[in-house]
C-alpha cells in the first residue's frame, strides 16, 4: 500500500532508499541539509557526492526545507549520521504527530549518553510519537547495490510487531526483501558495533595479514558483539541473523565499506585525522568505538578487539603492537557464553 514518506538525510543510504521506495509507488520526499545540494540534485537528478552513477527518479521530490519535507507524512526515515540524530529530532518535534511511524537507518551509539538511535528518537519525540512506533531498518546492505536494484535483505525491528510489519510492507520490493524482528536493542547493537569490527578487519587488510586474520576478527568480533548485547538484555539469537553475522560479514569484507576502508588506511600507516580528512562519507565506527568501549566498562564485559581499536584510534597504539597483544593474551575457552554455575567472564 502506497504511503507518504520523508527520507531525512541525502547521503548515500538516504538517497538509495528514496530511489527504492519510489519504485513501489510511494510519495517520497528526500531532504538534504544543504540548500545548494538539494537544488543541484533536484535539477540534475543525481547525487554527485555520494551516488554519482544513480539516477534519482523524477517522482522523488527533493528539498532542503525541513518543514516541507516532514509535514503531513505517514513515515519518516532518519538517514543522517548517528551523531546528528538528536539535533534533527529536536528540529522535527513541531511536525510530529501521533500516527506517525519513524524508522532509523542510522547505525551508531551516541557518545554522551550511550543511547542507540531509537532510544535517542524516543527521548526527543515521545510524546507525541509513542515509543512503539519508532523502529529501525538494519541489515547487510550497501547503498550502491540497493540503488542499483541488486538483491538485498534487511530487518525491520520495532517494539510492536505490527509496526515492524508495516515498515516491512513499505520497504519490500522485488529486489529488497525485509524480515521483521521485535528485538530492537539486539538489532541496533549488532548493526552498530559491527562497524568497530570492520575497522579492525580493515587494519588487518592494510597491514597485509590475509584471510586467516580476517576470519578470526569476524568470528571473535561476533563473540564480542553478542557478549555485549546479551549483557544489555538482547536475545542471543538476533546475533546469528541478518543484522548480526550478516551485516558483520559484509561490512568487514566489502570494498564499499567505509569503516573497513578507514581501518585499511590506518593499517597502512596513515593517521585517523588524515584518513577522515580525505573521506567524503562518515565512518560511523570511529565514534561508535568510543561508545562501545564505555559500554563494555559499564557492563564489565571483556571486549579485547574493541579495546585494541580504541587504543589505535585514540591513544596512538601501533596496529602491529595491538595485534601482538591480542595474539599473546592468556589462553581462553572458545565458548564465552556462561553455562549454569560458571563464571560469565570465564573467557
Amino acid at each position: 500500500m502506497a504511503t507518504t514518506i520523508a527520507v531525512l538525510g541525502a547521503g548515500s543510504w538516504g538517497t538509495a532508499l528514496a530511489v527504492s521506495l519510489s519504485t513501489s509507488g510511494h510519495t517520497v520526499t528526500l531532504w538534504a541539509r544543504r540548500p545548494e545540494a538539494a537544488a543541484a540534485m533536484a535539477r540534475d537528478r543525481h547525487n554527485p557526492t555520494y551516488l554519482p552513477d544513480v539516477v534519482i527518479p523524477g517522482a522523488v521530490h527533493i528539498t532542503s526545507d525541513l518543514q516541507e519535507a516532514a509535514s503531513g507524512k505517514a513515515l519518516w526515515v532518519i538517514a543522517t549520521p548517528s551523531h546528528a540524530v538528536r539535533t534533527l529530532a529536536q528540529h522535527l518535534v513541531p511536525y510530529a504527530t501521533r500516527g506517525l511511524i519513524v524508522v532509523s537507518v542510522a547505525k551508531g551509539i551516541e557518545n554522551e549518553t550511550m543511547l542507540t538511535t531509537t532510544q535517542v528518537l524516543g527521548e526527543v519525540l515521545t510524546p507525541p510519537i509513542p515509543g512503539e512506533q519508532i523502529g529501525v531498518l538494519y541489515g547487510p546492505s550497501h547503498a550502491e547495490e540497493v540503488a542499483a536494484g541488486r538483491p538485498t535483505t534487511l530487518v525491520a525491528a520495532a517494539p510492536s510487531l505490527s509496526v515492524a510489519e508495516h515498515i516491512q510492507t513499505c520497504f519490500m520490493t522485488p529486489s529488497l526483501r525485509v524480515y521483521v524482528n521485535d528485538d530492537v536493542l539486539g538489532v541496533e547493537i549488532a548493526g552498530s558495533v559491527k562497524n568497530v569490527m570492520a575497522i579492525a578487519a580493515g587494519m588487518g587488510d592494510g597491514i597485509g595479514y590475509g584471510d586467516n586474520a580476517k576470519a578470526a576478527i569476524i568470528t571473535r568480533g561476533m563473540a564480542e558483539i553478542q557478549r555485549l548485547g546479551v549483557a544489555m538484555g538482547a536475545r542471543p539469537s538476533t546475533f546469528a541473523g541478518l543484522t548480526g553475522i550478516g551485516d558483520l560479514v559484509v561490512t568487514c569484507t566489502s570494498r564499499h565499506s567505509r569503516n573497513r576502508y578507514l581501518g585499511e588506511q590506518i593499517g597502512r600507516g596513515k593517521s585517523l585525522k588524515a584518513v577522515q580528512a580525505e573521506m567524503q562519507m562518515v565512518a560511523e565506527g570511529v565514534r561508535t568505538t568510543a561508545s562501545v568501549r564505555a559500554l563494555a566498562q559499564r557492563y564489565a564485559i571483556e571486549m579485547p578487539i574493541t579495546a585494541s581499536v580504541y587504543a589505535i584510534l585514540f591513544e596512538g597504539k601501533k596496529p602491529r603492537d595491538a595485534v601482538h597483544e591480542l595474539m599473546t593474551r592468556s589462553a581462553k575457552q572458545e565458548d564465552w557464553l556462561p553455562h549454569p554455575l560458571e563464571d560469565p567472564q570465564v573467557s
